[in-house]
């Protein structure tokens, strides 16, 4: 049996490694689960963030990893079951200048610069907190946010707090800090996602994840990608 899931670059979530491979926490779960359900040739696309969506709906390939649940993004492709809660935060340079610790504080500073990634739940709360379209620099891929932040174009880039402990690890604790967002509320929710034409392949799907999650090999695993209960434990009661 043969499968097509789609990937984006965001660590620790999926990138692609320097074997040219697709890996990362995401990417993982996907491969345990599909091959559970009986699968035995899985390949992994890397798409752009903005891709994700039509792409699945529009059966370019079977399986999205998973990305936050909307409402808005629930007209378009179907969500299995949730996999990881993981709440907001910056990436900033190493002393922080200008204090940037939530939406608000960027709201405050007419001067404040944030990166994002368009159509983002990241975009959504800014928004919603005040900060000024004038203020939100778009990106397509993280590496370009990141880039950005390092010469001084943006002041802070905006994506899970998980994700932007990774990136600092990686980039250098020296350079750039990860911040979280102290003004957030409880963590939203990640799922796969698929047409809503595959239903056979989501019920298949939710089907492992009710019996693999929050499972030691599953917290294993995860662990090694920097999850912790944090992110597993608000999904196992749903």
């Amino acid at each position: 049996m043969k499968i097509t899931i789609a990937y984006i670059e965001e660590p620790p979530f999926g990138w692609t490694g320097h074997d040219g491979l697709p890996t990362g926490a995401d990417v993982e779960l996907a491969e345990v689960v599909l091959r559970a359900i009986g699968y035995t040739q899985i390949h992994c696309q890397r798409v752009t963030f903005e891709e994700l969506l039509p792409g699945a709906a529009g059966g370019r390939w079977n399986m999205n990893v998973p990305i936050f649940i909307t409402t808005e993004r629930s007209e378009t492709v179907d969500f299995s079951a949730p996999v990881w809660a993981a709440g907001d935060g910056f990436v900033v340079a190493a002393d922080n200048p200008k204090g940037l610790d939530s939406y608000a504080a960027v709201a405050r500073r007419e001067d404040a610069r944030l990166g994002v990634i368009p159509g983002t739940v990241q975009q959504a709360s800014a928004l919603e907190a005040g900060v000024r379209d004038t203020q939100i620099f778009p990106f397509a891929r993280q590496d370009e946010a990141i880039e950005a932040l390092l010469v001084g174009r943006i002041d802070a880039y905006a994506a899970t707090a998980l994700g932007n402990r990774a990136i600092a690890d990686r980039v250098g604790h020296d350079r750039v800090a990860a911040v979280a967002n102290v003004a957030g509320a409880s963590a939203p929710l990640g799922a796969f996602s698929f047409s809503k034409n595959n239903t056979v392949l989501r019920d298949a799907v939710n089907a492992e994840l009710h019996r693999y999650l929050g499972s030691a090999d599953h917290r294993q695993r995860m662990a090694t990608y920097g999850f912790t209960n944090d992110e597993i434990d608000p999904v196992l009661t749903r």
